[in-house]
């Protein structure tokens, strides 16, 4: 991490297709070797293939609501304190809960062999959407570790240690 300055945050422009920043941040997240173009594939896709099997409204609504169940909302860091190493509890940005979701999502969905991405990453999205699935069994274990780990909150950061 540079100790220059922070890191700016820079703005997602919103996808040709759905005009939804949310979707141009899933297919940067799925692209690979800078090939956007198979990533927009892959994501519209998949995209498609949810809203044909769930059957219920807008698609980046569906994809909204997969994302709001395996989003976290707390995480552990390591803290060095005197020789000794904790696990302590943070609360996670918003947007940081967005990129760690997204990248779940991907990464499962990369894991499931044997079927193409676009198929993989709708199953992926359908299971987070029903509260199932291996992101939001990810969430859960993140969420598990933070709260055994709780008694170590009083050492984060900011407070006079």
């Amino acid at each position: 991490m540079s100790r220059r300055r922070r890191a700016t945050k820079r703005q997602h422009l919103p996808d040709a297709r759905y005009s939804s920043t949310l979707v141009s941040q899933l297919i940067n997240v799925v692209m690979k070797r800078g090939k956007k173009s198979a990533a927009q594939a892959i994501v519209y896709g998949a995209i498609e293939r949810v809203s044909e099997k769930l059957e219920k409204g807008d698609p980046v609504e569906l994809l909204l609501g997969a994302l709001e169940n395996c989003r976290p909302k707390l995480e552990v860091k390591s803290r060095r304190v005197g020789g000794a190493t904790y696990q302590v509890p943070v609360e996670i940005s918003p947007e940081r809960q967005t990129s760690m979701a997204f990248r779940w999502l991907a990464a499962a969905a990369n894991s499931r062999k044997g079927t193409p991405m676009t198929e993989a990453l709708a199953s992926e999205i359908i299971d987070a959407y029903n509260n199932s699935g291996g992101v939001v069994k990810k969430r859960e274990e993140t969420h598990k570790m933070a709260q055994a780990n709780r008694a170590f909150a009083h050492l984060r950061w900011g407070n006079n240690s």
